[in-house]
């Protein structure tokens, strides 16, 4: 399964594309990312990296990339770690994100972020420890936290601690929100309940390709369990006969592969479609269907 997006924000441009390799251990399940994230400033400033999520600070003394990223971090810092799911069978369902990350800059400075898989000795769950470096290896500023709770950056070096109030003078970077007072039955967070809103005056504008149109969906969230199950395999049902209908399969709408690294880049299109509401040849994909 691919995933291709792009985004765009007061300042910044945020795309990529993922890919997933999943490896089942009995027990767990591990999950690969692959794929490189992209985010470019007006300024020109790039920032690339390959599977783990982090943040960086840059303030005005030279490390200013948080304050660029700072509205963006929340999509950024999910995105790419191996991932491996425990105890899918017995036990308490937990996961761990494990890896290292670099963080690429066209400019001045880099990053390294390790995320450090737990062990029998080592009880320090969820850990991030890492480094802002320039391009003569000569690092700027160290980064401690933990990826479900928050990042700090500091002056002095973290690798020997184990958190960040062990550290004179760390400075705050991101920290979680407080989860809601009133939780869902899915206990998601305040930002991913918002992702399948869908008012009258923005259906308006939505292609009928949108997810946040599928009525499995909605019904799921709404609790109603049954319609929910009838609808996903209803829709399963027809996109395998869309499959059997396409010779040579899909091609993206509103992306296009680059012929030299294979990654995928939003070509335009989407945004004035919307503003003028035509949807030319997008198919309705959640309607209704004939199986003869």
């Amino acid at each position: 399964m691919l995933i291709a997006c792009h985004s765009e924000g007061k300042g910044w441009k945020f795309w990529g594309d993922s890919n997933v390799k999943s490896k089942f251990w009995g027990q767990s399940i591990q999950v690969d990312p692959v794929g490189v994230l992209t985010v470019e400033f007006d300024d020109g400033e790039i920032f690339k990296w390959s599977k783990v999520g982090g943040m960086i600070r840059r303030d005005t003394h030279g490390l200013e990339l948080y304050s660029k990223l700072n509205s963006a971090c929340h999509m950024l810092m999910r995105f790419q770690v191996t991932t491996t799911i425990n105890n899918l069978i017995l036990g308490k369902l937990y996961c761990n994100h494990h890896g290292i990350m670099h963080i690429k800059g066209n400019r001045q400075y880099s990053c390294k972020l390790k995320f450090k898989e737990p062990s029998l000795l080592d009880r320090n769950p969820h850990l991030v420890q890492g480094f802002v470096e320039d391009n003569d290896g000569k690092k700027a500023s160290f980064l401690i936290g933990k990826w479900d709770e928050s990042m700090y950056y500091s002056n002095l070096d973290t690798s020997k601690v184990k958190s960040a109030d062990q550290l004179q003078g760390a400075s705050l970077l991101w920290e979680k929100n407080k989860p809601s007072p009133n939780p869902t039955r899915y206990n998601l967070s305040s930002f991913a309940i918002t992702l399948n809103e869908l008012s009258p005056e923005l259906q308006e504008k939505l292609p009928p390709t949108d997810s946040r149109l599928r009525p499995d969906q909605r019904h799921l969230e709404n609790g109603e369990y049954e319609k929910a199950n009838a609808e996903k395999l209803r829709l399963e049902r027809r996109q395998r006969m869309s499959t059997k209908l396409q010779d040579n399969g899909w091609k993206p709408r509103w992306f296009e592969q680059d012929a030299e690294d294979g990654t995928y880049h939003y070509k335009g299109g989407y945004w004035e479609a919307r503003d003028q509401g035509r949807w030319d040849g997008c198919l309705n994909i959640f309607g209704e269907f004939s199986e003869t």
